[in-house]
């Protein structure tokens, strides 16, 4: 299961704005991403909405639009 929380970085440590619903000692992988760059994200899928025809649903297209496996990749 995964959950979603934003921190705040201060002082060398992550502050959760909520408790996570997590057992004490419970082993877990984070993956950190600036809201800077999520908001960046989506502005861009705000920005080229309907160039695309797509049919899909809204939380596939964000979580595409967000998966750092579907960023444009700089040409050498």
């Amino acid at each position: 299961m995964s959950h979603v929380v934003d921190a705040t970085y201060e002082n060398g440590v992550l502050k959760l704005v909520r408790p996570l619903p997590l057992k004490d000692q419970e082993k877990v992988r984070v993956t950190v991403e600036s809201l800077a760059d999520v908001s960046a994200g989506l502005d861009a899928v705000r920005r080229t909405h309907g160039i695309v025809p797509w049919s899909g649903d809204a939380d596939t297209l964000e979580r595409m639009a967000l998966d750092p496996e579907f960023d444009v990749m700089e040409s050498p």
